[in-house]
């Protein structure tokens, strides 16, 4: 979901949602928590990214089954498959993963309760993998840099230009105009973090910063579909003025598993992080 989308006035205006103020704290702070997370390293990070996949399979389930409790073991095998894997095990962690999807798979409800778990695991799983390398703590940098930039972007683009709908629907507010506005302040937001981090600036980290914000906005896209199927506005309300956690990760989520791929068929398989920033 779109940084400051939530509430926003039609497209071609710059007037800004009244709740504006409470929603740019909360990105702060929790982009604050973020960066902090990703410095370290190492479990703490596996424990924050644990949290957030964990709360969103809770939100996933709130809204495909209609209450959380219904799949609160689901939760917690989530959560411990982000610590197996920040102990170093990673192959372990993708595995238990594979096997509690089947066995959601087998209980159901199909697809949404398998689902919720492959796209909450997908998630963490993607960020340490990224993190896990030399080059991780840049890594994670350029994907932030890249989906947050994508939001900020297409809010601004879309209200002062407005024009053709991108999808209405599924997500009434977005705009064509956004779109591209996204993705060129994910190509800025990109290249900088990576001139910050002293990232070799080549040609080709252009296409990769495109990829990341198409693949963030999809992942918003997807998001707002699955809602709207279900009738449901925000996936929760743990954070003031932007809902739930879902409805703040949600490009992330299909960013990061594209990062991760991206990196691993760059580098040969062998480092997701270093694959995805250095060409």
């Amino acid at each position: 979901m779109n940084v400051l989308e939530r509430g926003a006035h039609p497209a071609g205006s710059m007037t800004v949602a009244p709740d504006l103020l409470p929603r740019i704290a909360s990105a702060i702070v929790l982009g604050a928590v973020a960066l902090a997370g990703a410095w370290w390293g190492g479990m703490v990070t596996a424990v924050l990214v644990a949290a957030a996949s964990a709360i969103v399979h809770l939100e996933w389930t709130g809204i495909t089954e209609g209450a959380q409790r219904a799949a609160l073991a689901f939760t917690g095998a989530v959560a411990a498959i982000m610590i197996i894997a920040g102990a170093g095990y990673p192959e372990v962690a993708a595995a238990v993963g594979c096997i509690i999807a089947i066995v959601a798979a087998a209980l159901g409800p199909r697809p949404w309760r398998p689902a919720g778990i492959v796209y909450a695991a997908a998630f963490g799983l993607s960020l340490l993998a990224l993190r896990d390398s030399a080059d991780g703590l840049a890594a994670i940098g350029f994907l932030f840099a890249v989906v947050w930039a994508t939001d900020i972007g297409a809010y601004f683009a879309g209200r002062a230009i407005g024009g053709p709908k991108l999808w209405p629907a599924v997500s009434p507010r977005k705009t064509w105009s956004g779109a591209i506005g996204g993705l060129g302040a994910a190509v800025i937001a990109g290249l900088a973090v990576a001139w910050a981090v002293d990232i070799p600036i080549v040609a080709a980290l252009v296409p990769v910063a495109l990829a990341l914000s198409i693949a963030g906005q999809c992942g918003d896209l997807f998001e707002s579909s699955v809602k709207r199927h279900f009738g449901v506005k925000d996936s929760g309300t743990i954070i003031p003025g932007h809902g739930g956690m879902m409805d703040r990760v949600d490009g992330l989520v299909f960013s990061a598993v594209v990062a991760v791929l991206a990196g691993l068929v760059h580098s040969g398989g062998i480092d997701a992080a270093r694959g995805l920033i250095r060409w």
